[in-house]
């Protein structure tokens, strides 16, 4: 049986009173927050989640997204707050504690575990998504693994519904990977940069980086690494073709399983991640060549350095994952957003997710994390 103190709205409003700002308004009184059908529920002013709670459930209002809530049945006060996903659910698989699913609207690999409350009502409903290609609000925890799935249907007031593709590999072939050693030493001259400056661009898009508590826009959400790499990477990319560099993006795919300490799982599982390249040049001490150029992965999300695109792939746990190069033009698997929209959005989405993050569990890096 659901939990009747959940509550999954697909739009929320906050009733802010006449001239007051949001944060101190939230700290100085309850605020009143319209959900559908017009229920009510409280953010309560002696509450320290509160004004991050308004905050982040002002930023879904504005992204037309839905909440998942618990919510106290006695005063109608907000408990937790949770940012869910909303995507249509690809074809899951067993696993050796239960099922894992990803959304067509995200990289993140979910799980749905065996002994979870409600495991067959909730298997049901992902199963009925994948054979009716019906979107879900799916709801996780921080270890993506599944507490709450809802079947979605948008209405004209909800927030847009991604057509996102399927990845599927575009790797050049062998021999045109061959035939572009002659062209470095034309590289060498038009396009590449030396390791120095390499490191003063990493560290200009690491600088970018969220206040994980604030998410003050534009500020790029590395420290929430669990999905929207896609956004990430373009957003990178717009800012170093601003910078006159001439970046690049490889993808990997996978069964990818990466450490990292901005997880307080100590991990993250990914069907799929991309970053930015850059021609780096390099001295090579051997024959034919004395120098040469490397493309070197941009990716402050696992990184303090550019590091190979071999080094890169290595960390993220599945040496059989395959690689593919594109343009910086390529903001999801062949679509484009010229005008930056689309990533713009996402970025906003994600930012919210680790503002939430940060307030319910505390902000990364995790000390429990090796």
């Amino acid at each position: 049986m659901a939990n009747p103190n959940v509550i999954v709205s697909r739009r929320v409003r906050i009733e802010l009173p006449p001239g007051r700002e949001l944060a101190t308004a939230a700290r100085e009184e309850d605020l009143g927050v319209e959900l559908d059908d017009g229920r009510r529920v409280r953010l309560l002013a002696g509450d320290k989640k509160s004004s991050t709670y308004a905050e982040i459930l002002s930023g879904l209002e504005k992204l037309r997204q839905p909440v998942y809530l618990e919510v106290d049945p006695k005063t109608e006060a907000i408990s937790l707050l949770r940012v869910p996903d909303v995507g249509r659910v690809r074809e899951g698989r067993e696993t050796s504690d239960g099922l894992e699913f990803q959304l067509d609207s995200s990289h993140a690999r979910f799980s749905l575990k065996q002994d979870a409350d409600e495991f067959d009502r909730l298997s049901e409903i992902l199963s009925e998504a994948v054979r009716g290609r019906r979107p879900v609000i799916l709801t996780s925890d921080e270890r993506h693994d599944i507490i709450d799935v809802r079947f979605f249907e948008p209405g004209p007031d909800d927030g847009p519904l991604p057509d996102f593709p399927i990845p599927q590999p575009r790797l050049a072939p062998d021999w045109l990977r061959w035939l572009r050693w002659p062209l470095w030493p034309w590289n060498w001259w038009f396009g590449c940069i030396s390791p120095l400056p390499a490191q003063q661009m990493f560290d200009a898009m690491s600088a970018t980086t969220c206040a994980p508590l604030t998410v003050p826009p534009p500020c790029i959400p590395f420290l929430y690494p669990d999905d929207g790499c896609w956004a990430r990477a373009h957003e990178m990319c717009r800012l170093m073709i601003a910078l006159g560099r001439s970046p690049r993006k490889v993808w990997i795919q996978g069964w990818l399983h990466t450490p990292t300490r901005n997880n307080p799982a100590c991990f993250v599982n990914w069907g799929w991640h991309v970053a930015p390249t850059l021609c780096v040049r390099r001295l090579w001490f051997w024959w034919p060549w004395f120098w040469g150029t490397q493309r070197m992965v941009i990716d402050p999300s696992l990184f303090t350095t550019p590091v190979s695109v071999s080094q890169w792939k290595s960390v993220q746990g599945d040496p059989n994952a395959t690689l593919t190069y594109t343009d910086a033009s390529d903001y999801l698997w062949g679509q484009t957003d010229p005008t930056y929209v689309k990533t713009n959005d996402r970025l906003a989405f994600y930012r919210l997710k680790l503002q939430e993050r940060a307030i319910n569990v505390g902000p990364p890096p995790y000390a429990n994390c090796p």
